[in-house]
């Protein structure tokens, strides 16, 4: 059961408007779906090993600067909600873009039949994430994948208060299209507001039918503070 600010949160989502700037600008923002107090519990659980089953340290890895942490199952009530909760809407949206790119595979309706794909694909590793960047950090542009089955949307959610706790650290997209410069987008997001965004292509509309363009994410650098991210991938990983 999810938690009625939650459930509230989700219920004011116009989702009609967020698959319009999805298929617009390549990404949408939903407005607050956590409240403050929200925020703080998930970004409190990070300092308790137990809810996770690795941790990242990205400069070993050349990942950027900075740290995040993979949340074991069962995941948290309120992660695992809303997992379960935005998959339904995002999933119409992909199955639009599959048909778009001619591909014949949908995505089913529910995220727990999903799920099921992936485990008996051998991706049954819990792929929600909780980073941490302190003053210095940054990530730099990549994708989440983690093994052959792919959903193509995700989430981030700012866990902190970018007026009080952090300067810097913005929210980066780029697109790359065929023969053509990339484009970049920084994306400013308040407190318990998500961004979604492609995981790795989407379809785009050109004079000789539906291409793919790449997609990249990233954090540009924190200059103060220290900043918390909630993200939520639906596939899970080998």
């Amino acid at each position: 059961m999810r938690r009625p600010t939650e459930a509230a949160s989700l219920a004011a989502v116009d989702w009609a408007a967020i698959a319009t700037s999805l298929d617009a600008r390549g990404y949408a923002t939903t407005g607050a779906l956590l409240d403050a107090a929200e925020c703080g519990a998930l970004a409190g659980l990070y300092s308790e090993d137990a809810h996770f089953r690795s941790r990242v340290v990205m400069q070993r890895h050349a990942f950027g600067q900075g740290e995040y942490k993979y949340l074991r199952y069962p995941l948290p009530r309120l992660v695992d909600g809303l997992r379960q909760a935005i998959y339904p809407p995002l999933a119409g949206i992909a199955n639009r873009w599959r048909e778009r790119l001619g591909e014949a595979e949908r995505f089913p309706p529910t995220h727990v039949d999903y799920l099921a794909r992936c485990h008996a694909a051998g991706q049954r590793r819990p792929t929600p994430l909780i980073l941490k960047y302190e003053a210095g950090d940054y990530n730099c542009l990549h994708q989440d994948l983690y093994g052959e089955l792919v959903f193509p949307l995700q989430l981030t959610i700012l866990l902190s208060d970018p007026e009080r706790d952090f300067a810097g650290g913005e929210f980066l997209l780029v697109e790359q299209r065929p023969r053509a410069q990339s484009r970049g987008e920084v994306v400013p997001l308040r407190q318990g507001e998500a961004v979604i965004f492609p995981v790795h292509h989407r379809p785009v509309a050109g004079t000789r039918g539906t291409y793919r363009v790449t997609m990249r994410h990233g954090v540009s650098r924190v200059h103060l503070g220290r900043r918390y991210t909630l993200g939520i991938i639906f596939h899970d990983a080998a």
